[in-house]
């Protein structure tokens, strides 16, 4: 496995990493998360991401678990939350969601007991929150950093401008500011990274654990002829995915890259993330499975980015036409 280094902070990353969104809980149980959580690791995994509102609470309780059974080495792995939604749903009141002081220092004493550590590797804001200032959202991460309980802090789904701002007010008071951003980026989204974050790349620098390479399943070429009883899109409350991806234009696509993808010798799948491997300014990918084979296939994307030469990522460009258009100077 090879490790990238997360923006300009000396902590070191898995390129390829695992997450618990959708599946934890709510697909699989302990044993299969402890099954693929373990071979994760032996394959060089160190980055586990999680968040509050996952499965309201229940996927960092299963994560925990887990962990506290597989006893490893506490110094060689990391961990994430997130705070922004809560963990109660429907029910939250008020200070239980959103970025306030009060909501962000008692989700974050809430997710380490909940996983059961000592302190969160990484912390991210998982939306921008409108009605809290920023200024106090950068205070409390600063001080939460102080105080031992996490090692870095991020932002998930910010707009380039609200991440500035972070940085000027961090800057302003002598404060620790954010050092990565989770995005979604994979060959339908695109802007974020190459377009909207490049100015933040080449001045204080960010790293970049991003979600989804697979466009929620979409890109893996599962959906080429339906939908799956056992998917994600076939879960209750997901209709928004189905809605997001299940277009005939995005399918139509996708089976093109199936095609290129049969020709290489790969699976779909390992040329979608393998694809996303190829940006110099994604720290880490981060990978969902339900069962073995398909972690197994997924972490195989490393071996297959030699294949991804000048001429075969022309080709997919021309296939998805996603590029963003960026001004010329």
């Amino acid at each position: 496995m090879d490790f990238r280094r997360m923006g300009k902070t000396g902590l070191q990353l898995s390129a390829l990493s695992f997450g618990s969104w959708v599946s934890f809980h709510k697909q699989i149980n302990d044993s299969i998360a402890d099954e693929l959580m373990g071979i994760a690791y032996d394959q060089g995994v160190n980055f586990f991401d999680n968040a509050e509102v996952y499965a309201l609470g229940e996927s960092e309780k299963m994560m925990g678990r887990v962990l506290k059974q597989k006893n490893w080495d506490r110094t060689s792995y990391t961990v994430s939350s997130k705070v922004f939604w809560g963990w109660r749903g429907k029910d939250n009141k008020p200070n239980q969601f959103g970025l306030s002081r009060k909501h962000i220092v008692e989700a974050c004493h809430e997710a380490l007991q909940r996983l059961q550590l000592d302190y969160l590797d990484l912390y991210f804001c998982h939306r921008p929150d409108k009605n809290a200032p920023i200024e106090e959202v950068v205070w409390t991460m600063h001080n939460l950093i102080q105080q031992g309980k996490i090692l870095y802090w991020g932002t998930s789904e910010w707009s380039g401008v609200e991440i500035m701002e972070a940085h000027r007010i961090a800057h302003q008071y002598g404060l620790i500011g954010p050092s990565m951003e989770q995005p979604q980026y994979n060959l339908f989204e695109r802007n974020k990274l190459e377009n909207e974050f490049l100015m933040i790349f080449n001045t204080v620098g960010m790293g970049t654990t991003i979600w989804s390479p697979l466009a929620s399943g979409l890109l893996s070429g599962k959906y080429n002829n339906g939908i799956p009883d056992d998917s994600r899109y076939a879960l209750p409350g997901f209709d928004w995915l189905r809605d997001r991806w299940m277009k005939e234009d995005m399918l139509n696509k996708v089976r093109k890259l199936a095609d290129l993808a049969d020709g290489l010798g790969i699976k779909m799948a390992q040329l979608s993330i393998a694809w996303c491997l190829k940006n110099p300014h994604v720290s880490t990918v981060i990978l969902g499975a339900t069962n073995k084979q398909q972690l197994l296939d997924n972490l195989g994307s490393m071996d297959v980015l030699s294949k991804l030469t000048d001429e075969v990522m022309k080709q997919i460009e021309e296939i998805v036409q996603t590029k963003p258009v960026l001004p010329e100077y």
